[in-house]
């Protein structure tokens, strides 16, 4: 499965089997890790057979069952840490499903206090995936239409529609996709809306647009 294949694939699961996360699967995954704090200096922790976080009432009630493993997403305070977060947990949660593993982007419905991960001074506990082999693999959320999320002046070349395909299923808050990519020339800039978690959101997006445009033809507008 290549990372388009991914991308496609990808649905939030929220229900999970008792199959342990174990063998190379385990060390790809843990190799993807490191590789994303070593880029970012990003903490992001995976916590295997570890119940208690979702062991609450806000994790029942967002319909999670059987969480035993998920990856915390920690990392320095300041004003990059939420697109960080998105972009890097995103390179993350493609990776486990390259590797037939299930996850779902987690804010509220767990129980910070009763996770397993260290959080050192200076750092923050933004966000988790709760991860494992998934009951089912999810389903398709709407999304809007893929005109309303860009905006283009002139001729729209093919790199950069692809890119947009790819942004349209990014997984965001609430399924709101409050982000919006404007292309100026060869140059893609894009933004986040109003409201929580649109940094991650727009950090996820723009993972999604890489992995759809290539590598080649455009950057990005600073």
């Amino acid at each position: 499965m290549d990372l388009i294949e991914a991308v496609k694939a990808r649905h939030s699961v929220r229900s999970y089997t008792d199959k342990k996360i174990e063998g190379e699967t385990l060390e790809q995954l843990k190799k993807t890790i490191d590789e994303c704090n070593s880029v970012s200096g990003l903490n992001i922790q995976l916590c295997l057979n570890e119940p208690d976080a979702f062991s609450c009432f806000m994790a029942r009630y967002g319909k999670f069952k059987n969480v035993k493993n998920y990856i915390a997403l920690i990392g320095k305070t300041g004003s990059q840490l939420e697109e960080k977060t998105g972009y890097y947990g995103e390179m993350i949660a493609l990776k486990a499903q390259q590797l037939g593993l299930n996850t779902c982007w987690v804010a509220m419905s767990y129980k910070k206090k009763k996770s397993a991960a260290k959080v050192n001074a200076g750092e923050k506990l933004l966000m988790v995936l709760s991860l494992g082999y998934g009951e089912n693999g999810g389903v398709h959320h709407k999304s809007k239409p893929i005109e309303k999320l860009y905006s283009v002046s002139g001729e729209m070349p093919d790199w950069f529609i692809k890119g947009m395909e790819a942004a349209q299923l990014a997984p965001t808050a609430m399924n709101q996709q409050k982000f919006h990519f404007e292309l100026r020339g060869s140059a893609v800039k894009a933004a986040a809306g109003s409201g929580f978690y649109t940094k991650v959101d727009l950090g996820i997006a723009k993972y999604h647009f890489e992995i759809g445009a290539g590598k080649n033809g455009w950057e990005w507008d600073k």
